[in-house]
């Protein structure tokens, strides 16, 4: 789905909202702050929707945002600001559950009218902070490697490789907008903002304000619980994400590295170092003139063809053994069920792991794959990259013989959205992911025919 289709689809429920509102309800006041209201409204409770399936998601675009925040002050001169953002980044969880919540309470304050003028400033600040915010993640595409954000004068041609967050994650994994795409709708927004601001009595009140509120406060009760339920005991039960159930991943994984090495060099821009000058052209005039641009005195940049597939965080998935070796083509190939064990981050050290990660691992985990194991299974865990004396303190620990293979952390966070989770794979398809604390016994896997083609 594209931003375009999303938005008639919203304007559709808008016009539609507004209709039973203003013929069926008479509760209108002016019909162009009603449509206002139930466009915006509606908008907000599915972004606030699809963003509660995966709240992981986005308490992960948080710390990757604080991170950046960090960075900013740091080479800012304000570098007394720096250890504010790891703080926040470790109540990252919070805050998206906070955020998600409020923005499904706010969306349907506006279609109900509830609180015209606390909606109104409500809807205001936030729409006012994602505006800075994806302006932000924009901006910096105007800021090449190595120049903080406020060197203005340093700043240079577009590029998207520039930015550290590519995505501001408005609605969450469902759909990915560009940067640009996420500013200019957040500035839009900031429009119908404006305009309840200013009028926030011409604003459509539905039913009596006991209703309203009741309505409301139980819509805010039923989101907090569906957030919690799509990661502190279970995983989404809705997955947008690459590494899906049912994923072929290494036919998808194929497919991607097949278009991505088909992609062709267009052409190259050049950009004077001195003057700022900008020039653009193929790779065959390149070629003819390419001794009139100095590197001394010209960047180059390539521009190129588009790959026939999108690339996803399966064409990056890279798991390292002991000796650095890249053990996912033999994953991908084995014709047996292998029973992965996914954790992006170790709680704790070595001596003072944190005792109820611990028990997770012990009580959930280590019954089931000891089974697998004991069946003629592999299993393996995936952990982000640590070292030898880390990883097997943390093995003795939990009492594991299996192997502790490396990730990159972002890379494990996006294939399941639980620490620990547990996933099965067959053949390089992905059979099943569980939660944790929502992993069958071996039994009951064996019982649901999962494993009926190895014997089971």
């Amino acid at each position: 789905m594209t931003l375009t289709t999303l938005l008639i689809y919203i304007s559709v429920a808008a016009l539609s909202l507004t209709a039973l509102t203003h013929v069926f309800l008479r509760s209108t006041r002016n019909l162009f702050m009603s449509l206002l209201q139930n466009f915006a409204g509606a908008l907000f409770l599915f972004s606030g929707y699809v963003k509660a399936i995966d709240p992981l998601g986005t308490a992960y675009k948080m710390e990757q945002y604080f991170a950046e925040f960090a960075s900013t002050a740091e080479g800012a001169g304000a570098g007394f600001l720096a250890p504010i953002f790891p703080w926040l980044s470790s109540m990252s969880v919070g805050f998206s559950v906070f955020m998600i919540v409020l923005e499904i309470m706010l969306g349907l304050m506006l279609i109900v009218g509830a609180k015209p003028k606390l909606t109104a400033w409500l809807f205001f600040v936030i729409v006012a902070f994602f505006t800075v915010l994806t302006g932000f993640t924009y901006l910096t595409g105007y800021v090449p490697a190595g120049v903080n954000f406020f060197a203005f004068g340093d700043w240079g041609p577009y590029a998207e490789s520039n930015m550290k967050v590519t995505d501001c994650g408005c609605f969450g994994d469902f759909l990915k907008l560009e940067p640009r795409v996420s500013f200019l709708k957040d500035v839009f927004l900031l429009l119908p903002a404006l305009v309840f601001l200013i009028a926030p009595g011409k604003m459509h009140q539905l039913f009596t304000s006991g209703v309203r509120s009741a309505a409301v406060m139980l819509t805010g009760a039923i989101a907090l619980f569906y957030c919690l339920s799509n990661f502190v005991w279970d995983i989404p039960g809705q997955d947008f994400r690459p590494f899906k159930i049912g994923t072929d991943v290494a036919a998808v994984k194929q497919a991607e590295e097949e278009a991505a090495g088909s992609v062709e060099v267009l052409g190259y821009v050049l950009t004077n170092k001195e003057t700022g000058q900008v020039v653009e052209m193929s790779t065959a005039d390149f070629l003819e003139v390419y001794k009139d641009y100095p590197e001394s005195n010209w960047s180059y940049e390539t521009f190129s063809s588009e790959p026939a597939i999108v690339a996803t965080k399966i064409s990056d998935f890279e798991v390292s053994d002991t000796e650095g070796h890249d053990i996912v083509p033999e994953l991908l190939a084995d014709p047996g069920y292998t029973f992965i064990i996914v954790a992006y981050a170790l709680k704790g050290e070595p001596g003072n792991w944190n005792k109820d990660y611990v028990e997770d691992w012990v009580n959930d985990i280590q019954p089931v794959v000891e089974r697998a194991e004991a069946a003629g299974h592999t299993v393996m865990a995936m952990t982000k990259f640590a070292d030898d004396a880390y990883l097997d303190d943390f093995r003795q620990t939990i009492g594991a013989d299996y192997p502790f293979h490396r990730g990159d952390d972002i890379l494990l966070k996006t294939i399941v959205r639980s620490n620990p989770g547990v996933v099965l794979m067959k053949q390089g398809v992905i059979v099943n992911k569980w939660h944790h604390s929502r992993l069958p016994s071996f039994d009951d896997i064996a019982r649901q025919d999962i494993l009926a083609a190895a014997g089971q």
